[in-house]
């Protein structure tokens, strides 16, 4: 993999016109499975010109309509909270430092409340996807959401089980749409970064178990899929048998091997500047 001789990225404008900005909410910090009190960047108040959100959706375990109880005796944050906010603010500084997209360190939280935030926020990061349940009010505001140019990112989900979770949301929101593997000439691929060679990014599971996959045998291969719309942009992008949050997470781990989270922050690179260049 090598970077591209050239980032001339004119994001300004593709921003711009993703429409007439609403009110944006202000930051926020939740409750989450792995953290408390994780330190907010200074910056996190501060106006910039691109964000990466993380979706906050119901799950198939009940939240957040049944109140569950963690191990800890805490409230059930949620699975939509795994890995936040550290894998956040691990990719933000990765964007900074790779890129010359202006964004903050702080993430931003959003959700599908039929408000108008969603719509500030272009890029979408959904994590653990294996486990939600989007009710049909919540399918048709994601529906809308891309069918204005929204881009959607989901990751750290295994094997045929979970598969068939995501799916089960997956056509509510794009009923018809295929879901394809992405070729290895796809832009998707070359647009900083060539990513010809790619591999299996494994969670921090392999601090116990010494192995890349998790959920049996039907958990081994990557697959870096996609959802096109009618041009043919990709819209979704499916990290399937993989974790690149947790890659994001442990780049500072030293038992985590530094190839994967390479491998893990320029893909995230190239599908941010696809978004923005096509």
């Amino acid at each position: 993999m090598r970077p591209r001789t050239a980032l001339a990225v004119g994001f300004l404008g593709l921003v711009s016109a993703w429409g007439v900005l609403h009110a944006q909410r202000a930051f926020k910090e939740y409750p989450a499975i792995e953290y408390e009190n994780f330190p907010i960047p200074p910056d996190f108040n501060t106006k910039t010109e691109w964000v990466r959100a993380r979706l906050r959706y119901p799950d198939i375990y009940g939240y957040p309509q049944r109140r569950l109880q963690m191990r800890d005796g805490r409230e059930f944050p949620g699975y939509w909270t795994m890995d936040y906010p550290r894998s956040d603010r691990h990719l933000m500084a990765a964007v900074r430092r790779l890129t010359r997209i202006d964004t903050r360190l702080a993430e931003q939280v959003t959700e599908f409340d039929h408000t108008d935030d969603v719509y500030n926020w272009p890029v979408l990061y959904g994590v653990e996807v294996g486990h939600w349940k989007l009710p049909d009010d919540q399918a048709d505001q994601f529906r809308d959401y891309l069918a204005r140019g929204g881009f959607f990112m989901c990751d750290d989900f295994h094997g045929d089980e979970e598969w068939s979770t995501f799916m089960n949301s997956m056509k509510k929101v794009l009923p018809g749409r295929a879901v394809e593997e992405i070729p290895d000439n796809d832009p998707i691929f070359h647009t900083l970064f060539d990513l010809d060679e790619r591999f299996q990014v494994p969670g921090a599971q392999f601090f116990e178990t010494g192995i890349t996959y998790e959920k049996g045998p039907s958990g081994k291969v990557p697959h870096w899929r996609c959802i096109r719309d009618d041009k043919g942009r990709i819209m979704v992008v499916i990290c399937h048998n993989m974790d690149l949050g947790d890659a994001w997470e442990c780049a500072d781990e030293p038992r985590y091997l530094e190839k994967w989270s390479s491998l893990a922050f320029r893909v995230a690179m190239n599908y941010f500047i696809y978004d923005l260049t096509h």
